[in-house]
Order: C-alpha cells, then sequence, then structure tokens
C-alpha cells in the first residue's frame, strides 16, 4: 500500500486543498488550469508514442489487430476508442478490440476486484486467440493494475506486441512491454481520481495511437477520413461533402459517385480522379494497399 501511496497520481494537490470551501466559478477555473497542462505532460511523451504507433502500424500490416486492455476508466477509454474506429475508418469491428477487466457489465458499473486479477487478463486475451502477429495496448493511470500488467505478460508470453500506457514516471507496466508511454499528469484536483487528468492524458493517446495508426495504414487521404462508413444521416452527408473536398464536384455529382461506389468515399474518389468505373477504383487502390494518394498517382 504504500507504493500506491506514493504514486503522483495518488498524492494531494496541493492547489485544491480548499475544494470544497471553493466557489463554483473559482473551482471550476482551478480544474480548467490542471487541465490545460495536460496536453504538455503528453507532448513529453511523443518519442514513445511514436514508437507505439509504428509497432502498431507493423502489426496492421501482417494482418494482426490493435487491442486495448484496462481496468475502470483506463479500460472503459480502450473501449471507447476500438468502437470509434469503424465507423470513422471502416475497419472491421475485428480489427481494434477493447476488453476491460470485468468484461461488458464493468462499462457500465464498477465490478469490484476486478482489476486486482492479473489471471483475468491472460484469459480474456486467449479467448479473442491472441498471437504474434496481434499488439496489445495495455492501460494503467497508476502504471501497476495488476489486470493490465497481466495483459502485457500475456502478450509477451505469446510473442504479441505490447505498449504500455500510464500515467506515472517509472511505472512498473513499462517494465512488461515493448514500448512504455508514460505521461506524468501529477496529483489530480481531486485526489486520487483519476478519471480526471490522467484519464484527459489516456484519452488524449488512445486517440493518437489510432489516428495516426490508421493515417499510416491507408484510411486516410490529406485530412479526410476517407474510409468512413456512412451508417447513419449525419455520415452520409460527411460522405458527400469528403468526396466534393476531395475532387472538387459538387454535391450533386458526390451523391452519384458514392451510389455508384456502394457508399464508399476512397472509392468515389478514386473513379473521379482517374477516370475509372469502380470495379477499377477498387482494384487500384487494392495495388495501392489502399493509399488514395498512391492509387490516383
Amino acid at each position: 500500500m504504500d507504493e500506491i501511496a506514493a504514486l503522483r497520481t495518488e498524492s494531494a494537490n496541493p492547489r485544491t486543498v480548499a475544494l470544497d470551501s471553493m466557489p463554483v466559478p473559482e473551482l471550476l477555473r482551478v480544474m480548467n488550469s490542471e487541465d490545460a497542462g495536460v496536453a504538455s505532460a503528453v507532448a513529453q511523451a511523443i518519442p514513445a508514442i511514436a514508437l507505439a504507433v509504428e509497432l502498431i502500424v507493423a502489426a496492421r500490416g501482417r494482418g494482426g489487430r490493435l487491442i486495448y486492455a484496462g481496468a475502470g476508466t483506463s479500460g472503459r477509454l480502450g473501449v471507447l476508442d476500438a468502437v470509434e474506429c469503424p465507423p470513422t475508418f471502416g475497419t472491421d469491428p475485428g480489427e481494434v478490440i477493447g476488453l476491460i477487466a470485468g468484461g461488458a457489465p464493468a462499462l457500465t458499473r464498477s465490478v469490484e476486484g476486478a482489476e486486482d486479477d492479473p489471471a483475468r487478463a491472460a484469459a480474456d486475451l486467449a479467448e479473442i486467440g491472441l498471437g504474434t502477429a496481434d499488439i496489445v495496448v495495455a492501460l494503467a493511470a497508476s502504471g501497476r493494475t495488476p489486470y493490465a500488467i497481466g495483459a502485457a505478460q500475456y502478450a509477451r508470453s505469446v510473442r504479441a506486441g505490447s505498449v504500455g500506457l500510464s500515467c506515472n514516471l517509472g511505472a512498473t507496466l513499462s517494465e512488461h512491454v515493448d514500448v512504455g508511454i508514460e505521461i506524468d499528469t501529477g496529483p489530480e484536483v481531486l485526489t486520487g481520481s483519476t478519471r480526471l487528468k490522467a484519464g484527459t492524458a489516456q484519452k488524449m493517446v488512445c486517440n493518437m495511437l489510432s489516428t495516426a495508426a490508421m493515417v499510416r495504414s491507408g484510411k486516410v487521404y490529406g485530412n479526410l477520413m476517407v474510409d468512413v462508413n456512412p451508417s447513419n444521416a449525419k455520415l452520409v452527408d460527411r460522405a458527400r461533402r469528403i468526396v466534393v473536398a476531395a475532387t472538387g464536384v459538387d454535391a450533386a455529382a458526390a451523391a452519384a459517385l458514392l451510389d455508384t461506389a456502394d457508399g464508399h468515399p476512397k472509392t468515389a474518389i478514386v473513379m473521379q480522379l482517374v477516370g475509372v468505373d469502380a470495379a477499377a477504383a477498387r482494384n487500384l487502390l487494392d495495388r495501392a494497399n489502399g493509399f488514395v494518394r498512391a492509387a490516383t498517382s
């Protein structure tokens, strides 16, 4: 327990010792001020984040999956990033997976004790058939959560790639992974409440990992999400605007291209820029490993 008490994420913040007596506007200003430092803390870890992205891209290149694993808030943030990849990048739901200690029930309520069992993480990863092609990103604000460490250890045992994401320097988790990402978010506004700054930092890093990996996997053209899955009215409109932005055609022509391309913006863009039909556009994209720029050059 002394080890836990010594963690920066568990220590008291001297700027918020009177939190309970602050007027609400002051309380909110203090929270905002503390949050403002999170981005700069993440910036310090960009070299490690970049290494992690390269590992994820390599895993995807060999047909492997990106698997987030964590407990509590950390686990929920991993699941959140995973479930947002299919609509944003057109990935199959099995390409990016989020595992949380305690399973699906832990997404909406606390499952006491689930995070303390490293064997549970190994079982969860074994259940999805973790293999050498895959990569596991283990998340733990403290850097010592047994479930996250168990996930990292199991990944190493089957020779899968591994990344650790912690919010304390010198994290134990970093000792068990190929790349350790450590964000020094410091003491929380509410002592020990790592859903605050630590949670924000982990969300930022997950955003960076998945977005950068998808960019490097051909899921983006310029800054457009050309593999977006237009599964609702908002995304249908976005797909149309993406084709307009990428090709310069008007909205009506973009809609017609998308109809011919089965709603796939990437195919529609190649059709227009190269002057080919949908089948030929798909063939060009296949030969270019999904990169629009290469397919149209």
